[in-house]
């Protein structure tokens, strides 16, 4: 199915009125382990024709676009994405291209979330990465 035909559950979302805790078709996950969700910010800049109105009406009927903010920078608009599969995102990010009014759109996809919670321990570098090495 092409992807501007597809609808908010082929996107990554359960269809209306379906209880996901007891499909049998979703694989089964452990009560401690967190949702994956793929997200990416997507810094948009406008062609020289379309109006802001046609991007804001087009997210929002963007199932995948979960915020998106007005900035004052080298690009108009900064678009928040989120989908269950990395391919989805994609496709989300490339029909933004397309059929937004966009002339140029920069996405950066996120990997995981920063702890800010809890303060590292200087001493041992708990928070940092295995692979992350004293310059010393």
């Amino acid at each position: 199915m092409s992807p501007w035909r597809m609808t908010r559950w082929e996107r990554g979302g359960p269809p209306p009125g379906t209880d996901t805790a007891s499909d049998p078709g979703e694989p089964a996950t452990r009560a401690d382990e967190p949702v994956r969700r793929h997200e990416a910010l997507v810094s948009v800049r406008l062609g020289p024709s379309a109006p802001g109105s046609h991007l804001v009406e087009y997210l929002r009927h963007e199932p995948c676009a979960v915020n998106a903010w007005w900035i004052a920078a080298d690009v108009d608009a900064v678009v928040r994405l989120s989908a269950d599969s990395i391919t989805v995102l994609h496709r989300a990010v490339a029909d933004l291209r397309r059929r937004a009014g966009v002339e140029v759109a920069m996405a950066n996809y996120i990997l995981r979330a920063l702890d800010l919670t809890t303060p590292a321990d200087p001493g041992t570098g708990k928070d940092a990465p295995a692979w992350v090495g004293s310059a010393a």
